[in-house]
């Protein structure tokens, strides 16, 4: 199963791959056409285990301990090792994940409160690690650490961005992450309606000050980013995901028209703008571009039901299946790993045997790790830049009914 992608550009390769299961010649899906076949499984576990012991050997060396995030650090690993554990059923991955934690824990100061770049992170999956060996205690005692990060959050004039790294959306993410894995009364839903209701006040206030059309606006360092890190798609997607905190009005007079003016901003190549006001249709990774507003327009599609945003989802994974190999490497902030979990979004949205396919040729391409000639991360082992992140990919496409795109998607 070698790759057929040939260079294009300085930003991805082209894909030679077939874009319909066809015959299915490479014997990717199984004889019905509907799911993937044994043979490609059998040749991603092959795969998974080297791979995962050349980052268990980079994992021992210790490079990263004075890194603890989940984005680039230690703790990114720990969210492997968790998923691991709960995909394989094997208790040595929850001991990895519980050393680094331990570790971690002991290092936090408490005052980064974003759950990719900071403390909250590795304080909630700590909770879950907890929760998973039945220790309540301390379970407890790290979300009551993350509940006294609230204040910040609370505040919609504390200066703090509401987007996934750094803002409220990654607070968000935590605390349903927390309901979902150690119970629903682990988190208060009043905390939750809390951080919903500055993410909402927050949006309005840009929007009233810009004379927008669109009922929310938000900005990160002075830009308008639209993107799922640092933009409006990515806080919607959040928002979306706990729609049931969110009242029927605030659904159709805020959120609905927001993405419908999201909507008006797509390119014809079905690629997204960075930014308001870009014209550059460059950028096809889940943190700028199409990636991410396949997750937008199909959780909107879910959502309101309307037709009109499953075919934007679609047009825009047409797009990240043209262009979405990239040369910038495997990762899943703005690699291939990433913009696969976008097709395997996509066939969880819509059934369609065809994306499961086309996600399983970016997985692939990953498994080729290191000979395509690709850019070198500054953190090549980490979650969001490098290979922990490709793993957590190929990982969950031998599952790929409950893949999930780490600290983004819920459901």
């Amino acid at each position: 199963m070698s790759g057929h992608v040939s260079r294009r550009d300085d930003r991805h390769f082209h894909n030679d791959f077939p874009s319909d299961i066809g015959d299915n010649k490479d014997r990717i899906m199984d004889s019905d056409k509907k799911k993937l076949s044994g043979e490609y499984l059998e040749q991603i576990e092959k795969n998974l285990k080297v791979l995962q012991k050349t980052l268990d050997e980079q994992v021992a060396k210790g490079d990263e301990e004075d890194d603890y995030s989940v984005y680039t650090g230690t703790s990114g690993y720990s969210l492997l090792y968790l998923r691991l554990a709960q995909r394989k059923e094997d208790t040595t991955y929850m001991k990895k994940a519980s050393s680094i934690l331990k570790s971690n824990l002991r290092h936090l100061k408490g005052r980064r409160p974003s759950f990719l770049c900071g403390d909250l992170g590795p304080l909630a999956l700590a909770a879950v690690l907890h929760h998973r060996e039945g220790d309540a205690e301390r379970a407890e005692d790290c979300i009551t650490r993350i509940k006294q990060m609230k204040k910040e959050m609370l505040n919609p004039t504390s200066g703090l961005p509401d987007e996934m790294l750094y803002g409220r959306a990654g607070f968000l993410y935590a605390l349903l992450l927390l309901q979902k894995e150690v119970g629903r009364s682990a988190v208060e839903d009043s905390l939750v309606r809390g951080v919903i209701d500055a993410m909402l006040e927050s949006g309005r206030t840009l929007a009233r000050k810009r004379k927008s059309s669109a009922p929310l606006m938000y900005q990160w360092h002075d830009s308008d980013y639209l993107g799922a890190a640092h933009g409006t798609s990515g806080i919607l997607y959040m928002l979306m995901q706990a729609k049931e905190f969110l009242t029927s009005q605030e659904l159709e007079e805020v959120v609905k028209p927001t993405v419908d003016y999201l909507v008006s901003l797509v390119f014809p190549s079905g690629n997204f703008p960075s930014s308001l006001g870009s014209d550059r249709d460059r950028l096809v990774h889940w943190c700028h571009g199409a990636p991410g507003s396949v997750y937008l327009f199909a959780k909107a599609y879910q959502v309101f039901g309307n037709e009109n945003y499953l075919e934007e989802a679609k047009r825009a994974g047409k797009c990240v299946w043209e262009r979405g190999i990239l040369r910038k490497g495997y990762s899943l902030c703005h690699g291939t790993a990433g913009n696969g979990y976008a097709l395997l979004y996509l066939y969880q949205v819509t059934r369609e045997p065809r994306y499961l396919y086309q996600a399983a040729q970016f997985g692939v391409w990953c498994q080729d790790y290191g000979i395509r000639g690709c850019h070198t991360a500054d953190r090549p082992y980490s979650l969001f830049e490098g290979l922990a992140g490709m793993l957590c990919f190929l990982v969950d496409l031998e599952d790929p009914e409950n893949a999930r795109f780490p600290a983004f998607a819920l459901e």
